[in-house]
């Protein structure tokens, strides 16, 4: 029994191992340099936390072993109530941990920002003074990924491209619900939401093809909500942008309308055209040209709001009322006449 105890013994240990023989330490080990900064941070906030917790959990066994009641040679004090020596050493070194962990996480917070500028393009080589990222516009629809390139004037659903060491500024927003956009390779995750714009700003470093996936629960096709992200050379990127301009689609608002419907495992789509304005109107949310645009809206509400849209007999333009604002000078009239006529009077700017 014990000669087949000894054999199960490791072959159990094994198999426990087994599984993370496939892991990917992607996270540790990120190909872009915004994901392996925070790779960095999470390996040595890890140290600065274990130089508390391997000692605590250490002398945890030694007291157990050393005071076990068959040892009678332990000496036994049990009017001892204090040591100077050993509350120094107890409150000192967490306070220098959380001290240095906050200097950490101070100096990382502003440097990774986001929203802030790349400073470098990896270690050692610091943006250049003319250097201008690629703008990729990213909306998080029901379920799946659209991408519109401003500069290039094209789009893809679930697949994304970029050189490799050019800044990459992303613009993100949602169609419907939260989402959260991440691509683990390239930099952290940052949230997609609807009527909202979020920026992230990263940079891969070696090209390859990696994932990005939604990390936020959206749904019953959240499961599903992955595409392919393609670091390149700049030629390759070159040729990846004229294969999406060969196509002969074009990205008109009434396909974004179709598009934003519910679907789930959408093939890789490629438009070669992108209709002017369309990521604006998804952002503002008025895509559909009867719905007024969130950013007129609120420069509605900013000139006074209320009275400033209710004419609702004056002509206007539907999603476009900064072409010709029609102006209220009163909620209601009284005509000279013996019964009153509650209308509304109006200013043609």
């Amino acid at each position: 029994m014990n000669a087949l105890k000894s054999l199960l013994r490791p072959l159990l240990l094994a198999s426990a191992l087994l599984p993370l023989t496939g892991c990917n330490m992607l996270l540790l080990n990120a190909p872009g340099d915004v994901a392996a900064q925070q790779g960095n941070l999470i390996i040595v906030s890890t140290v600065l936390m274990l130089l508390i917790i391997v000692p605590v959990i250490a002398l945890t066994l030694i007291f157990a072993w050393r005071y076990r009641a068959s040892n009678k040679a332990a000496v036994y004090k049990p009017d001892w109530d204090h040591s100077t020596q050993l509350e120094l050493l107890i409150w000192a070194a967490p306070l220098l941990i959380i001290i240095v962990l906050g200097a950490i996480t101070w100096v990382s917070t502003h440097t990774l920002d986001p929203y802030r500028s790349l400073s470098r393009i990896k270690p050692g080589q610091p943006v250049a003074a003319d250097a201008k990222p690629l703008v990729i516009e990213v909306v998080a629809l029901d379920w799946k990924w659209l991408f519109l390139y401003p500069e290039q004037n094209i789009a893809t659903v679930n697949e994304i491209a970029a050189p490799v060491d050019r800044p990459i500024q992303f613009k993100i927003t949602a169609s419907t619900v939260m989402n959260s956009f991440y691509i683990p390779a390239l930099a952290g995750q940052i949230y997609a939401m609807p009527g909202m714009e979020t920026k992230l700003h990263a940079v891969m470093n070696q090209p390859g093809n990696y994932e990005g996936f939604s990390a936020n629960y959206s749904g019953e096709g959240f499961s599903h909500m992955r595409f392919r992200f393609h670091g390149m050379s700049q030629a390759d990127f070159n040729g990846w942008v004229a294969q999406n301009r060969a196509s002969s689609k074009t990205l008109q608002r009434a396909d974004y309308l179709e598009l934003e419907r519910p679907s789930e495992k959408e093939p890789v789509r490629r438009y070669g055209a992108v209709a002017p304005g369309l990521y604006k109107a998804i952002l503002n949310r008025c895509v559909d040209t009867s719905k007024m645009c969130m950013d007129e809206m609120m420069a509605i509400d900013a000139g006074g709001g209320l009275g400033l849209n209710t004419n609702a007999l004056a002509p206007r333009r539907r999603g476009d009322l900064r072409g010709g604002p029609v102006v209220t000078s009163a909620m209601c009239v009284t005509e000279p006449t013996a019964t009153p006529n509650w209308g509304v009077a109006t200013l043609a700017p």
